[in-house]
């Protein structure tokens, strides 16, 4: 019983109490607006797209990389996928034709970012960073630094409806965290990625393709960026270079509150999914009580170093599992 505490049960554990004592927060501060059912779903649609992202950015870092670009590769996205000749020829054939293009954006540039570290050996943090700049740029060029609006019907019908009840974009973000969790935890693929984050060398010499393997994981971050997007298109009916703007710093301090070591080794899509919520709930505690958006930055970023001293804690409380 104490060694599950001490695990992964033990800090889910403590993520839902810090969850539910937010909303504790948040009934008392705000009361009937806080805990009305349209301020939760609002809640959940604002979690449900950085949310898709993060749990690509989990898989990166749980192999100790790091994937800076997201946020500017999913606003890259929505300018392509909202192009007028897009949305035309979407018109013609299929609403589906912006979600493919979308979808191709995101993972062509995660696929650039895979082999330029793997192939190139570019440390990620670099590589990534000149692809966040790259991307936003390119995005600027593509939309003359303008609005796009997003015109078929029959996309932001589908992307801004309900299924039970609960809102597309929810949806699409549950589908991902179990998908995600799925392919983590039951997966040659995810134990894979850990290994890979625990020893790469010695992942290596156990026979693992190490390089294709991380390709993979920056194609399937980009391929998250591409699918948040196709949410973001759908929720503000509009395409433009500003979209995901500091996503990425979101989506990493989400994963690393929720659980997933920095160094790698270890990764928890359960964990990534409260974290995510967790800073939803409090971004909207601070909208409902009016509060000053520089007093939220500085208690997210005390949450964030606490999770990461809690980090090294716990790391230095375990013999070292990286190798070369």
């Amino acid at each position: 019983m104490k060694n599950a505490l001490g695990g992964s049960a033990g800090r889910s554990l403590g993520l839902v109490l810090a969850l539910g004592l937010l909303f504790a927060v948040g009934a008392v501060t705000s009361g009937d607006r806080f805990l009305n059912v349209e301020n939760l779903l609002t809640i959940l649609r604002y979690a449900s797209i950085i949310g898709v992202i993060s749990i690509g950015v989990t898989f990166v870092i749980t192999a100790g990389g790091i994937d800076l670009s997201v946020g500017s590769v999913m606003g890259l996205a929505t300018v392509v996928a909202s192009l007028t000749s897009i949305q035309l020829a979407a018109t013609q054939s299929s609403w589906l034709l912006m979600v493919l293009v979308a979808l191709a954006v995101g993972a062509g540039v995660g696929l650039l970012n895979g082999v330029v570290i793997a192939y190139g050996n570019v440390v990620a943090f670099i590589a990534t960073l000149a692809t966040l700049v790259g991307a936003r740029g390119l995005a600027e060029l593509i939309s003359g630094r303008s609005t796009q609006i997003v015109t078929n019907r029959d996309f932001l019908k589908v992307m801004r409806g309900e299924f039970l009840g609960i809102p597309v974009l929810v949806w699409i973000f549950i589908l991902a965290a179990a998908v995600g969790w799925f392919l983590l935890n039951r997966t040659t693929f995810g134990r894979r990625t850990v290994a890979i984050g625990g020893n790469r060398e010695a992942s290596r010499l156990a026979g693992i393709k190490v390089k294709r393997h991380l390709v993979a994981l920056y194609v399937l971050s980009g391929f998250s960026a591409g699918i948040a997007a196709v949410m973001m298109l759908g929720r503000t009916t509009a395409g433009t270079s500003t979209h995901g703007l500091l996503y990425e710093l979101d989506a990493i301090a989400a994963v690393v509150v929720g659980g997933t070591l920095l160094a790698g080794g270890r990764g928890t899509i359960m964990g990534t999914v409260l974290g995510v919520l967790i800073f939803a709930t409090l971004t909207n505690i601070f909208t409902q009580n009016n509060l000053d958006t520089s007093v939220q930055a500085i208690v997210k970023g005390m949450i964030i170093v606490l999770a990461v001293l809690l980090q090294q804690r716990f790391a230095s409380a375990r013999p070292s599992k990286r190798g070369g």
